[in-house]
């Protein structure tokens, strides 16, 4: 994946409305387009393998619309250009984080100083509740 290239082709294949929002901004928010609608097809991203395309589709499958669209919604600023800004930035972020590779675990064995604390706790514990007991 291209970084630059994906950065690119969200830019140039986004389709962006404005609507009016609510929130900050007073009588403001009832007369000025703030919010910010954005929409790119997913066979639009550039710089991407169609392998990488389907992760997409997956794990993106909550902002995914029936025509294969990605959407985002923005309505955090009180101006439409901070929100065009904001928009396509969570998109590309999303995008990547779609793409990471996450690394396998490694399982790792206790170690014999924690064995040890174990067994020393259980003890104590084992100790407690038998000095509850009844004496016969």
């Amino acid at each position: 994946m291209n970084k630059t290239q994906l950065h690119e082709s969200i830019l140039n294949n986004s389709q962006i409305t404005f609507a009016r929002s609510g929130g900050n901004g007073g009588q403001n928010v009832n007369k000025v387009n703030t919010k910010v609608h954005l929409v790119l097809p997913v066979t639009a991203i550039g710089g991407i393998t169609e392998e990488e395309r389907v992760k997409i589709r997956v794990k993106l499958a909550t902002i995914l619309n029936k025509e294969d669209c990605l959407f985002l919604d923005v309505d955090d600023e009180r101006y439409q250009e901070r929100n065009r800004e904001i928009a396509l930035a969570r998109l590309e972020n999303r995008i990547v984080q779609a793409l990471a590779v996450q690394k396998k675990r490694k399982p790792t064995k206790p170690t014999k100083a924690s064995k040890e604390r174990k067994l020393k706790l259980k003890k104590i514990r084992s100790e407690v509740k038998k000095n509850r007991q009844k004496i016969w």
